[in-house]
């Protein structure tokens, strides 16, 4: 059926980020859309940021495209630009290669909620993580001298 039920899909903030990388997005609670729709050629999460919460560390992709759509709430979009109030309705673009670490940022006193959507091919992505020690492929986690961490990314 093409309606998903939210409701009976389950939800969990967990992540794949060491620590002490993983404490930013304790408040980030998601549900994997994709798999119980039956998709297979791009990921889709239902997203909600907690206030203070951020939806990830700042990132970007080499092999994925990635879209957001602000179902409710608002958030600070913080990229390589400088910071970016979002809310409800807005729409935001990443597209595969381009080097803008990015993430969402919780500072209002209410819920956020988004859908993500990423499209291209998890085994072949990597990407970076600027502002950290801290970079990612499709085996896991490494620093950026190479070494790798011992947490996995999610699927």
């Amino acid at each position: 059926m093409p309606k998903l039920d939210l409701a009976s899909i389950p939800h969990t903030n967990a992540t794949g980020y060491p620590p002490p990388f993983d404490t930013a997005v304790e408040g980030r609670w998601y549900r994997r859309l994709a798999p119980v729709a039956g998709l297979t050629l791009m990921g889709a999460s239902h997203v909600t940021l907690l206030p203070g919460a951020f939806s990830s560390q700042r990132h970007w992709h080499r092999g994925q495209d990635e879209l957001v759509v602000i179902l409710d709430g608002e958030a600070v979009l913080i990229d390589d630009a400088g910071e970016t109030p979002v809310g409800r309705g807005d729409i935001l673009a990443f597209p595969a290669g381009e080097a803008n670490g990015h993430h969402l940022h919780n500072r209002s006193d209410t819920p956020c909620v988004f859908v993500a959507i990423s499209a291209g091919a998890r085994e072949a992505d990597s990407g970076e993580y600027p502002d950290i020690d801290m970079v990612f492929d499709a085996a896991g986690y490494a620093r950026k001298d190479g070494t790798r961490y011992e947490a996995r990314r999610l699927p």
